[in-house]
């Protein structure tokens, strides 16, 4: 088996194992347990929700009782005083029942607010200790919904779900035992109907709980797909693909609201099921308290409040079933959330792993270093090479050829898969991701900026910058000219991903982020592709300035913009062809002059 598999293999063993864990048990209660750990820290408030919820849930059933009490106990005898302070309870209670409704709506939803929003930032903390690997099988979209649907459908069953079952349940509880004490032949005849409805309640259980799979799973790939062809518009557009992009995503669309139908129809068919059975109920204690009533057997008072105890039994029912459809959604959403915090991190992520080097001294090693994407896809193959420090390198080749890859690697974006780099003979995976940032820092040809001001985009990475630096930053790059023509200048307003900003102008942003960054090892990956030739000549001189004293690394397209490197290293294919300086390469007339060649053809008498 070769390293590239035996690496793909072992890349998410900490998820496989928790996937294991998970199928021994319940995965419900898996989640639920998760949950808990999120509403913990509330247990003060948690008390009181169940407190306040619980002892009112009293109130309800005391109504019908009440309404007894008065037809037999006071209009029956005639009894006006008795009359008036029985309705003076009912008063009360039902304000009472007010209140209790009011206390416990308002805890509950600042439990759900408080362990949601706890939840968002752990997702958020650990996409940022994902590794580069994550984010190329994972569309941005899917993340998105993540942390908005799914954790907003957690919400509303931590703020309305949990403790209101909690509620409901011991209604039904309380209700039962007045029930019985009116009056047991009748209660008996209410609860004869009790298992059809828990049968329909089982069987919509289990059915709509895959339907709300499915709508999630179709709401990830319309946001992904949403998100990616608003980004890419103006490509869209460029190609004449509107209406190809439109029907994939009335396809998706369509995928969506069939889900959705799906369970609309379980849930159109369980509502009245259980209205059936509750009229049905109704209806035989109205029969059968009227062959009573004939008799002699019964008063008026009994049933007119048992008539009120079917719907007040019924109702927590029908609640629990509202419930049932805020505890899938949460539970489907919840399984998707704990498996995108399952997945591994990257290795040394954290601040504190790994060791912190000292500052780079010596030297950069690479030996026999070899990389894939994918299994056995090697892009890059058996790299040997030695950085020494102030040297400024170049790293040159066709596309394709593993420039940027070895970059990636040495950033620690991707692990390698065979041999070992080492700095300063500390090897590169013991290194914390933090640290070996700290010490690499890269200038990237597609430049991200976020939404803010300038300035804190410039001092992206190193917030603690003064005004006095980020302004002579920019000065030295040539920044500040395009900057002071900018409405609010360094406050100026930068929209999403620089909108409103040419390419060059970014560019310029980011090598003064970089001067402002300060790294002891600068690599520079296409940085000046995608600019014009004025800014081109701002960016080589700032370029030099910035290279000043620090071990460099170039990535580049164009040789022009190399030939003053200390050493060129010339890749193809994943392997290092040639090594040299610019004359040097040129008067071997290997892969590197036939290069020159195909940008400077009227330099073929060159030496």
């Amino acid at each position: 088996m070769s390293s590239a598999t035996q690496a793909a293999k072992s890349f998410r063993p900490q998820q496989d194992e928790t996937l294991k864990k998970r199928r021994k048990g319940s995965v419900d209660l898996y989640i639920v347990s998760r949950l808990l750990a999120y509403i913990r820290p509330y247990k003060a408030l948690i008390a009181a929700a169940i407190l306040i919820t619980l002892a009112g849930s009293v109130f309800g059933p005391l109504r019908p009782f009440l309404t007894k009490i008065a037809i037999d106990d006071n209009i029956a005898k005639h009894d006006l005083q008795g009359l008036g302070m029985t309705s003076l309870l009912l008063v009360a209670v039902i304000l009472l029942d007010g209140l209790k409704q009011y206390g416990a709506t308002w805890i509950t939803q600042i439990i759900g607010q408080k362990a949601v929003c706890a939840i968002r930032m752990d997702i958020f903390r650990h996409l940022q200790k994902l590794p580069a690997r994550f984010y190329d099988r994972n569309p941005i979209g899917r993340l998105i919904t993540r942390t908005t649907n799914d954790v907003e459908s957690l919400n509303e069953m931590l703020s309305s779900g949990v403790i209101s079952i909690l509620g409901d349940i011991s209604q039904v509880l309380f209700i039962l035992v007045l029930m019985f004490w009116l009056d047991w032949q009748l209660t008996l005849l209410v609860l004869g109907i009790l298992p059809l409805m828990l049968y329909a309640t089982i069987a919509f259980k289990n059915r709509v709980r895959s339907a709300f799979m499915d709508v999630r799973t179709h709401l990830a790939r319309l946001n992904s797909f949403f998100q990616e062809h608003i980004a890419g518009m103006n490509v869209v557009q460029l190609f004449g693909c509107e209406k190809s992009a439109y029907a994939g995503y009335a396809a998706i669309n369509a995928d969506h609201r069939d889900a959705n139908i799906r369970t609309v129809f379980y849930f159109s068919l369980y509502y009245p099921v259980i209205e059936l059975l509750s009229s049905v109920a109704a209806g035989l204690v109205i029969w059968y308290s009227g062959v009573r009533l004939l008799n002699a057997d019964l008063t008026i008072g009994v049933v007119v409040s048992f008539v009120q105890y079917i719907w007040l039994f019924f109702r927590p029912l029908q609640h629990l079933s509202d419930k049932f459809n805020i505890m899938q959604t949460a539970v489907t959403s919840s399984d998707r959330i704990f498996r995108l915090l399952e997945e591994p991190p990257e290795k040394n992520s954290d601040a504190q792993s790994g060791d912190a080097p000292a500052p780079f001294s010596r030297s950069i090693a690479f030996r026999k270093v070899w990389f894939a994407y994918e299994d056995a896809n090697w892009v890059l193959q058996d790299i040997s090479l030695d950085i020494l420090h102030g040297e400024k390198i170049a790293i040159v080749g066709a596309t394709g050829s593993g420039k940027t890859t070895i970059v990636n690697i040495l950033s620690g974006l991707y692990p390698y898969s065979r041999g070992t780099i080492q700095i300063d003979g500390t090897e590169l995976n013991s290194i914390s991701g933090q640290s070996l940032r700290r010490l690499v820092g890269v200038v990237m040809q597609d430049v991200i900026l976020f939404s803010g001001t300038l300035r804190e985009n410039l001092a992206f990475g190193n917030p603690g910058v003064s005004d006095e630096q980020i302004v002579e930053a920019s000065r030295i790059v040539g920044a500040d000219r395009f900057i002071s023509r900018l409405p609010g200048g360094y406050n100026y307003r930068v929209r999403e991903n620089g909108s409103g900003l040419s390419a060059g102008q970014k560019q310029l942003v980011a090598f003064v982020r970089a001067l402002l960054y300060n790294p002891q090892i600068l690599v520079l990956d296409e940085a000046t592709s995608s600019v014009d030739t004025e800014t081109e000549q701002l960016i080589e001189s700032a370029t030099a300035w910035l290279m000043q004293g620090r071990t460099s690394i170039m990535i580049a397209h164009r040789l022009s913009t190399v030939q003053k490197a200390d050493r060129i290293i010339v890749l193809h294919k994943g392997q290092i062809r040639e090594t040299g300086s610019h004359q040097e390469l040129l008067a071997r007339k290997g892969l590197y002059y036939k290069l020159y060649l195909l940008q400077h053809p009227e330099g073929k008498q060159e030496p």
